[in-house]
């Protein structure tokens, strides 16, 4: 096994977050890999990475689903390691990228973790990049964290309590994919009188990208899968500069 697989990370969005040893390794790759799009549509990651793409470059789209059932994740795992592991043992240097960063709640993990159970002898290289959070505070112009407050990141909401439980601690909460669980958890903002201290960013750095700096009368958004929701308990770091 003479190939390499790189893990890139694309960013949230806008292509120019894309890092410079991101874009090289993109650039120099024989194959790019990425999640198919939905009904014949580029999907994320592809539209984000799509104009620093080489004319002689393959492109790989990998049908990975947006389920939670684990046996039909396992199977679209070993489906596409099968297509990564077909040109990595033919000496060719193979790049999945992947919206937002690798390493955080990436689909780059599972198909590192299988490929690796197949074959040890496999070079992978992940090259992290800006993930969603980050972007969608940069966007807002608020610090994540300062001092000693404590984050918290909620990727999906099994139940209310552990949003209950996350505002007990942490000075910042972030929550991604929201969209499903908006009304309910509106609810509990305005409850906590946390309705002017919470943003909701769409589609972060994106051309399709909408911002809700304050969400007292916004009881109900229509959110998208991509919208993070920031809640930041104190304000007193605005109220001191």
């Amino acid at each position: 096994m003479t190939g390499k697989l790189y893990g890139v990370s694309v960013g949230p969005g806008d292509p120019e977050l894309i890092t410079l040893k991101g874009l090289k390794a993109i650039q120099s790759a024989d194959v790019v890999a990425f999640p198919a799009g939905k009904n014949g549509k580029p999907g994320m990651a592809e539209s984000i990475a799509q104009t620093y793409l080489q004319p002689h470059q393959e492109k790989l789209p990998l049908e990975l689903p947006y389920v939670q059932d684990p046996d039909a994740l396992t199977t679209a795992w070993a489906v596409a390691t099968d297509q990564l592991y077909e040109h990595l043992s033919r000496d060719r240097r193979v790049v999945f990228i992947s919206e937002g960063d690798v390493s955080f709640y990436s689909t780059f993990t599972y198909l590192m973790l299988t490929l690796r159970a197949r074959d040890t002898a496999i070079e992978i290289q992940t090259i992290p990049g800006v993930c969603s959070p980050l972007a969608a505070a940069a966007e807002l112009g608020l610090p994540l964290t300062i001092w000693a407050e404590k984050l918290a990141v909620l990727p999906l909401l099994h139940n209310l309590a552990e949003l209950e439980t996350a505002l007990d601690w942490a000075e910042t909460v972030v929550l991604m994919k929201v969209n499903r669980y908006y009304p309910q958890v509106w609810q509990i903002l305005r409850s906590r009188q946390l309705l002017q201290n919470s943003s909701v960013v769409v589609r972060a750095t994106s051309n399709q990208q909408k911002i809700y700096a304050d969400l007292t009368n916004l009881a109900d958004l229509s959110l998208s899968y991509f919208s993070v929701l920031i809640v930041r308990r104190s304000q007193q770091w605005f109220n001191s500069s």
